[in-house]
């Protein structure tokens, strides 16, 4: 079932965790922000909306390291009723896509709740005070490729943000496929 995300909640402060990301290094939120700002993307292996767009994820997570934007992405799906979600397929995942950002097991979903994650992709994009200032999708592809043309929403709300220190007041909800929730 597809879930849009909520709109965003401008200035809600990140909420701070330890993760362990698919190498065993362990992660906080001050380990993880960049000087500009910082993008959390709750994604994970199995879901059709991720798998179309986790090219763009990462071309979009090149662009904004270099604009000082700290990114990561968290997987808090439930492993054993998802398991190509598992750590191990996480770690591969990762290798052969070459993610440039860390790839956290959230294993107690408790970072998902805390963000109020609803479903994969979910993209936080905060301020360097870590204010949330984005919310919504990366672009207006869906699980379709994207037209040559397709505006890099996340991008261009990311680099206002590190500019202004305030995202766009118009931002569209992204999709995607529920949290898979522990029972």
């Amino acid at each position: 079932m597809a879930l849009n995300t909520p709109v965003c909640d401008f200035g809600w402060q990140a909420v701070d965790f330890e993760l362990d990301d698919t190498a065993g290094s362990r992660h906080t939120i001050a380990t993880l922000r960049g000087p500009n700002g910082l993008l959390l993307m709750f994604i994970c292996n199995h879901c059709p909306y991720v798998k179309a767009i986790i090219d763009r994820i990462c071309l979009d997570a090149r662009a904004l390291q270099t604009l000082g934007v700290g990114v990561a992405a968290i997987m808090s799906n439930d492993p054993s009723e998802y398991p190509e979600d598992s750590p191990e397929n996480m770690a591969r995942v990762a290798r052969q896509l070459d993610f440039p950002f860390p790839y956290l097991y959230d294993p107690t979903q408790g970072v998902a709740r805390a963000y109020g994650a609803v479903c994969t992709p979910d993209f936080f994009g905060f301020n360097r005070n870590l204010e949330l200032q984005y919310r919504g999708r990366l672009d207006a592809s869906g699980r379709l490729p994207a037209p040559p043309d397709a505006r890099r929403e996340l991008v261009e709300a990311m680099r206002m943000v590190t500019e202004t220190g305030r995202g766009p007041q118009e931002q569209i909800a992204s999709i995607g496929c529920s949290i898979k929730w522990r029972h």
